[in-house]
C-alpha cells in the first residue's frame, strides 16, 4: 500500500513538475510540487528504515 504512495506522489510530483511545459492546459503549481516531493521522500525514508 505505502508503495502505491510512493508512486502516485511521485508520479503528481512529476506531472507537476513537467506537466506545464508539455501540456499548457495544466497550471503551474509552485510549492504544492515540492510538498509533494518531500512527502514522497520521507515516506521513502521510512520505509528503508523499517518505520511504516
Amino acid at each position: 500500500m505505502l508503495t502505491w504512495i510512493i508512486i502516485i506522489l511521485l508520479v503528481l510530483w512529476l506531472l507537476g513538475y513537467f506537466g506545464p511545459n508539455v501540456f499548457s492546459g495544466i497550471p503551474r503549481s509552485g510549492n504544492v510540487v515540492h510538498t509533494l516531493l518531500v512527502i514522497a521522500v520521507i515516506l521513502i525514508v521510512l520505509r528503508l528504515l523499517g518505520v511504516v
